[in-house]
């Protein structure tokens, strides 16, 4: 599997994360990443978009343009939109090819979040993380 380099959004979030060594900072800046992503037009908030296996509420409304992959996404938490948005910079703008190449649990760990999630808030992440890679296999 080769390695994918990480969007320019995601390594712009990587510095900031880097530069924010207080755990509680970094929480924070999760939360303010989701208040600043729109939010998803409740037509969007159906079954067919919601996440299972994430503790609260999550939808991802994929956008694939040509090959190029990227997705919207809601929750009802504030700091699980965080996370949505997080993924956002991850994935979004990558070839649908690509998403698939992406290693989100090595990213991720970058940002030093897996250390302090609950173990239910991973796991939400990994159903997100699942879902988008089915949505790219798919399209791919």
């Amino acid at each position: 599997m080769g390695f994918l380099m990480a969007t320019a959004a995601f390594e712009e979030l990587a510095d900031d994360f880097e530069f924010l060594e207080d755990w509680e900072d970094r929480y924070r800046h999760v939360i303010d990443l989701g208040k600043a992503m729109p939010p998803l037009e409740d037509a969007f908030k159906v079954p067919a978009t919601k996440v299972d296996g994430c503790a609260s509420q999550v939808w991802l409304v994929p956008d694939i343009t040509d090959t190029t992959f990227s997705f919207r996404g809601d929750s009802d938490a504030m700091i699980v939109r965080g996370l949505i948005a997080v993924l956002a910079n991850l994935y979004n703008g990558l070839d649908v090819k690509d998403v698939l190449e992406v290693d989100a649990h090595a990213e991720l760990g970058r940002l030093g979040l897996h250390d302090h999630l609950s173990a239910q808030r991973s796991n939400g992440v990994r159903a997100m993380v699942e879902r988008i890679r089915a949505v790219a296999h798919a399209a791919a």
